[in-house]
């Protein structure tokens, strides 16, 4: 069986296009293709545990896109994460007494933050600062909990076995 110059060139070009592919697959997991090809505003929320938030995680609000995270840092004085976003400037509309909570999405598990509109007529600008935050759950500290609610609920109730040969 001989080759060809053109079976030569289509296994070329199948490769590349695998090769791009993955490519593509690993921005779009990872997130690092860029969100914004406009103007943005910069927003700020405060979080007691901010889980695996990145930067560049992802801002939605109602299921919907709107930004993305710019920086994360530790405040030494309060203990806290201070979470920077960059919101696409078409979405001045978010009223400032809205919350930010961080969840958890996909299989991968990467996080991400969610605004939910409050009900003032005051809108979210360039430095706002939103005062209602709802943390990562951190999954190992609710199983430890549980496990350990759990385990002092065993120790508090009496076995029928353990009354039975005590009372021999």
């Amino acid at each position: 069986m001989q080759h060809t110059h053109t079976q030569d060139t289509l296994v070329g070009l199948f490769v590349a296009t695998g090769i791009a592919s993955l490519f593509f697959l690993g921005l779009q997991v990872s997130n690092l293709s860029s969100f914004s090809h406009g103007n943005t505003y910069e927003i700020t929320a405060r979080f007691s545990n901010s889980g695996g938030l990145k930067v560049k995680s992802a801002v939605s609000a109602a299921g919907v896109k709107i930004g993305s995270v710019k920086a994360i840092t530790f405040d030494q004085k309060t203990y806290e994460s201070v979470v920077k976003m960059d919101i696409d400037a078409q979405y001045k509309t978010l009223p400032d007494d809205s919350s930010a909570s961080v969840y958890t999405a996909g299989l991968l598990g990467e996080q991400y933050v969610s605004l939910d509109g409050g009900g003032s007529d005051e809108y979210l600008k360039n430095g706002s600062k939103i005062e209602i935050t709802n943390s990562a759950l951190v999954l190992e500290k609710a199983l430890g909990q549980f496990l350990f609610k759990s385990a002092e609920e065993k120790k508090a109730t009496p076995s029928p076995t353990n009354d039975k040969k005590g009372k021999k």
